[in-house]
């Protein structure tokens, strides 16, 4: 457990701005900043931050919290977890209690293969330097492609050994359980094994045996797969081996280097794309490090998200041989559609990065690189051009595959200089190529899909609303009942004015009246204890009776208490909800317009959602008390009809309480 004092420490110091921004890239928009949210798929930014109330909230989605709460959500944590997640990135020591052998054993699924794999990269890389093997095959393969000792420790490189059993006992006898071996993949179950069973340590073998490894995290720097290549000839043998789909590893939305290449991205403003590990080791090893890979598959429109986070410029550097080629044509159609600024490399002689970095110098394949990218259409309709210009027939095939690229950029102005381009290139007429862009768009638009065949609608270009109006949004949310309105402000208000003083008139044992001063937070709980009024939703339950709990230890809650909680489900709502969501203009009161301010009116404000949530329950019991009336049997009916007739009493003077005049 993590002492309280730590807690406000790490909350304290993990600036939202700060956390976030390693994860989005901003830019300012007044006091705020701007960028896509990493929770949905967006390509008009709609993920808002506030450096000043250190809360983010998305327009798109809804999502909304603070910094730990978004480490918890991006980075599926535990609030344990993500505390210190953050303690690590800002240095601060977390010093916890021993946990005992029975919560040891509690211990989520997820943290426990978390845990495994890292002590398998631990266990990979100390394989690699301190055994005979591990140093002549894994360390000698590394050496042999010219990396230098920095750049396999910043990879954390490492050796499987050839021994069938050796990672999977060795983990086994440092206490690792062999189910966890087997759900993270890196240990495979035997034919023996009889599906339900509990995994014995005969039931596991290595999955990587006699192969080098390359960790695999995620942009929270996480290990959570890994990748192995067979350092054998055998063309039996599958050249690399990859973790399989997990819990934790879901290799569509992964890219290896991102979590060592992002600041780089942001910073460049511009993100190269290669194919494999050892492209962007070598890049790296270059001194390029704004450099990604999508971890032996083909690229998607996650990874392409997880990219625009960053940046929205992309060098695609694939190999120049055939099969880089097409997977470069596989790529851009999905970049383009992501809104993405695409740039082409291709390498002489059929090399990649990898190896074309190791034929030159640091600085001849930086040359390399800034002298010879450019525009992917430019080079399409170029290379097409001059491949068919003595074939009409074929030109009109290359001229379709020229306009079905540009109709997938969603940019007005960028597609119409496309055009413009192509059409020169391509001696066409401007207007026809126009012409075909536009029927390709509103054929595809109308049938319902992406330009690029997924399926989906056209995003709008809407204009986000900011933090200041955010009362204009509306999250949808499950209704309970007819009272969560009502709920919903009184929480407000006792979360954002609870130790606001405000003047009730009280009585003593004379009946004599007079006025009292108490915080707005106890006059709230007097009013629903008095009437026996408890919340109907769940969640506002839970922070009504926590609100309550500080009270009753004579403690005043404020609004950072809740904004900081544990709870992501709390604090989001107390974001969305309780924080202040606009400010007047100071041009009223130029004009000699004064407007009361919220705390001003906060007894009215507080009295009136008290009324009416008063008037709301007694309906509810009334409708209640007439349906038994319809069962009631003997001289029940005459009892029920009383109470009937006391809650309408109650009900009416509320009502007038309320100024609500009641039509019979």
């Amino acid at each position: 457990m993590i002492p309280k004092v730590t807690v406000d420490k790490i909350i304290e110091t993990a600036r939202v701005e700060e956390v976030l921004g390693d994860f989005i890239t901003f830019k300012k928009r007044g006091v705020n900043l701007l960028g896509l949210c990493p929770f949905h798929g967006e390509k008009t930014p709609s993920f808002t931050v506030s450096p000043v109330k250190g809360i983010y909230k998305c327009f798109g989605c809804g999502k909304a919290g603070n910094s730990v709460n978004f480490i918890m959500e991006h980075l599926q944590l535990t609030y344990p977890e993500a505390l210190k997640w953050l303690a690590n990135k800002y240095g601060i020591e977390v010093i916890e209690r021993e946990i005992t052998p029975e919560e040891k054993e509690k211990q989520t699924e997820r943290e426990s293969m978390l845990i495994v794999m890292q002590y398998a990269q631990r266990y990979f890389t100390e394989i690699m330097t301190t055994t005979d093997e591990g140093k002549s095959v894994g360390l000698g393969y590394f050496k042999q492609r010219e990396l230098s000792d920095a750049i396999i420790q910043k990879f954390q490189l490492g050796y499987s050994l050839e021994e069938r059993n050796a990672f999977t006992q060795a983990a086994v006898k440092a206490g690792y359980q062999p189910k966890y071996l087997a759900k993270t993949g890196m240990s495979i179950l035997s034919n023996k094994y009889i599906e339900g069973a509990e995994v014995k340590v005969t039931d596991v073998f290595d999955r990587y045996a006699g192969r080098v490894m390359f960790p695999i995290q995620d942009d929270g720097g996480r290990v959570v797969a890994f990748g192995g290549r067979t350092l054998t000839n055998d063309k039996k043998i599958a050249k690399y081996i990859n973790s399989p789909e997990t819990d934790i590893y879901n290799k569509s939305k992964i890219l290896y280097g991102l979590w060592l290449g992002k600041k780089t991205i942001q910073q460049n403003d511009a993100c190269y794309l290669v194919e494999g590990y050892m492209d962007v080791i070598a890049m790296h090893q270059a001194g390029i490090e704004n450099v990604v890979a999508s971890s032996g598959t083909s690229l998607t429109i996650e990874q392409i998200k997880a990219i625009h986070r960053f940046t929205k410029n992309i060098i695609v550097l694939y190999d120049g041989d055939e099969a880089g080629q097409k997977a470069s044509n596989r790529a851009i159609p999905l970049l383009l559609e992501e809104g993405m600024n695409v740039r082409l490399l291709f390498f002489p002689n059929n090399d990649d990065p990898d190896s074309f970095s190791r034929k030159v110098t640091n600085q001849e394949f930086k040359d390399y690189i800034a002298n010879n990218t450019q525009d992917f259409l430019y080079f399409k309709a170029k290379k097409l051009n001059s491949e068919t210009k003595n074939n009409p027939i074929k030109k009109a095939t290359v001229i379709k595959d020229i306009v079905d690229s540009i109709a997938l950029i969603h940019d007005n102005i960028i597609r119409s200089i496309y055009v413009k381009e192509c059409s020169s290139i391509m001696d066409l007429e401007e207007s026809i190529l126009q012409q075909e862009v536009n029927k390709i768009r509103r054929k595809t638009i109308k049938k319902g899909i992406t330009l690029s065949g997924v399926e989906g609608t056209e995003e709008t270009q809407n204009t986000i609303t900011p933090f200041e109006v955010e009362e204009n949004v509306k999250i949808k949310e499950t209704e309970v009942l007819n009272f969560d309105a009502e709920e919903k402000e009184l929480l407000r208000l006792l979360l954002a004015f609870g130790n606001a003083l405000v003047t009730i008139e009280a009585e003593n044992e004379e009946l004599e009246k007079y006025d009292v001063e108490i915080t707005l937070g106890e006059y709230i709980f007097f009013e629903l204890m008095r009437d026996d009024i408890k919340f109907e939703n769940p969640m506002y339950v839970q922070i009504y009776d926590e609100y309550v709990n500080e009270l009753s230890n004579q403690r005043l809650p404020n609004l950072n208490y809740f904004s900081n909680h544990h709870n992501p489900l709390i604090s989001s709502f107390v974001i969305n909800y309780v924080h202040s969501n606009y400010e007047l203009s100071k041009k009223w009161k130029l004009h000699g317009v004064i407007i009361p301010e919220e705390i001003q009116l906060l007894k009215k404000l507080t009295q009136t959602t008290l009324f009416s949530y008063k008037a709301r329950k007694l309906t509810q019991i009334i409708n209640e008390s007439q349906q038994l009336l319809k069962t009631a049997h003997n001289n029940e009916d005459e009892i029920i009809l009383k109470q009937i007739q006391h809650f309408n009493a109650l009900k009416g003077r509320v009502n007038k309480l309320l100024g609500r005049v009641v039509i019979k």
